[in-house]
């Protein structure tokens, strides 16, 4: 007599591996992290009480207001006072029509000689100026010190990055129409 082997008996084995990689996998690494997790104890300093208010006093009844006009205009005539007399004089001068305008807003149209006199022809907005040497131009307190037939050239006076006064030269060039 053969006796029949059961059809589960074959996976039996199969069945006992996978069992036996059932659980929790890494478990002494989990249960060395819970100990050393026991172990630690923050210490937390406490924040310090915030220290009381204590307003304090502002009397101007002995003091001068800082936003006098008096001692805004004595402020402003010590930094006049400092200031080279060839620049007191710029600022002291009447202004002319095209020291209104920046140099950026002034185009050279033209130029024209009379009597050996140089003149430029400049634009400003939408009017027409006729200029020689030794006229101003521009808000920098531009003189213009040469004229030809393509650019007019200027000597501005302008304040440097520590607020002392420098000349430089500019330079307007001949426009040409584009019609």
């Amino acid at each position: 007599m053969i006796r029949r082997i059961p059809a589960f008996l074959p996976l039996l084995p199969i069945a006992l591996v996978l069992a036996g990689c059932g659980g929790q996998p890494h478990e002494d690494l989990r249960a060395w992290m819970a100990q050393e997790r026991a172990k630690l104890h923050p210490h937390v300093q406490p924040i310090e009480a915030p220290k009381p208010f204590l307003p304090a006093t502002y009397d101007l009844s002995d003091r001068t207001d800082p936003f006098s006009p008096a001692k805004l205009e004595t402020g402003v005539r010590q930094e006049m006072n400092k200031l080279s007399p060839e620049v007191l004089a710029q600022m002291n001068r009447p202004k002319q029509p095209l020291e209104q305008y920046s140099l950026d807003q002034i185009q050279m149209v033209g130029s024209y000689k009379i009597k050996g006199q140089e003149y430029a022809l400049l634009k400003a907005g939408n009017l027409l100026y006729r200029a020689h040497v030794g006229e101003y131009a521009g808000q920098h307190y531009g003189r213009i010190t040469q004229i030809d037939e393509s650019q007019v050239v200027l000597r501005e006076l302008v304040q440097d990055a520590v607020g002392d006064w420098v000349e430089r030269t500019a330079t307007l060039q001949l426009q040409e129409s584009s019609k």
